[in-house]
């Protein structure tokens, strides 16, 4: 049993119940971790604070990390709040809608922009701003998917900040490691969240991962939280830069 008793854990991109970002909070609480869970805006206020609200002594905080004034003021209230921090979880990502239909070849520049800021420079901001609170070291995990090396028809832009958020994770884990801090990235099968049901054809995607996968199924929420769960532990000590699939071995396949 992992027992994260003692530890803090902040959590970015929680939207509602079918969030990655929702499924890891429901482990880490159960081993006894104290949660900051963060929404992105107003507008997802209402369903957070109703998710926080099922998680005995966890606190909701806004935080949109595309702002820079926002991400300051967040840290600066953390450290008065607990002082120190132990894990951080990156559970954000985004590209506009239209950029994930169609051809890539129609990507145009402020999509790739967009893309890029929200999903992979938000996670050096976030460690940037974490690691003074991390004294004693820690785990900082952030989510992949398998287009990050692959093609997946629709993912377009997307699939080229997952490549570059998994270089960053593992620029991050050498410049942070001699603090003890330890950078991972979980690359997860194709899960119905509110971001990715703006990929085109994620119903047909769903089913060729269930259909080709060695288990013969999608993976979910809570399983992924069960690795996050592992990486965040004492478990995972020497583990860093690395991304660790939860895709019920779909990315073992050749066809």
């Amino acid at each position: 049993m992992i027992d994260l008793t003692g530890k803090t854990a902040v959590i970015f991109g929680l939207a509602n119940k079918r969030s990655i970002a929702w499924g890891i909070a429901q482990k880490l609480h159960q081993a006894g971790a104290t949660l900051v869970l963060c929404y992105q805006n107003e507008r997802m206020r209402l369903e957070a604070e109703g998710l926080i609200a099922e998680l005995p002594g966890a606190a909701g905080f806004q935080c949109d990390l595309s702002n820079d004034n926002e991400i300051e003021a967040l840290f600066a209230t953390l450290k008065d709040k607990y002082a120190k921090l132990d894990i951080v979880v990156h559970a954000v990502a985004y590209a506009p809608a239209h950029e994930l239909h169609g051809d890539f070849l129609d990507t145009s520049r402020e999509g790739f922009r967009i893309a890029m800021d929200v999903s992979v420079y938000t996670l050096i901001a976030v460690a940037h701003a974490a690691a003074p609170l991390m004294s004693a070291g820690g785990s900082i995990l952030t989510l992949s998917f398998f287009a990050a090396e692959k093609v997946v028809p629709h993912y377009n832009v997307m699939a080229l900040a997952k490549s570059a958020l998994e270089s960053a994770v593992r620029y991050l884990s050498y410049s942070l490691g001699a603090r003890g801090i330890r950078v991972n990235a979980i690359s997860a099968g194709p899960i119905k969240t509110l971001a990715a049901r703006g990929v085109g054809d994620l119903s047909e995607m769903m089913h060729t991962h269930a259909e080709r996968a060695p288990l013969k199924r999608n993976v979910d929420q809570i399983e992924v939280g069960g690795a996050a769960l592992y990486l965040s532990s004492d478990l995972a000590s020497a583990v860093t830069g690395e991304v660790h699939y939860v895709d019920c071995g779909y990315n073992v396949m050749g066809y």
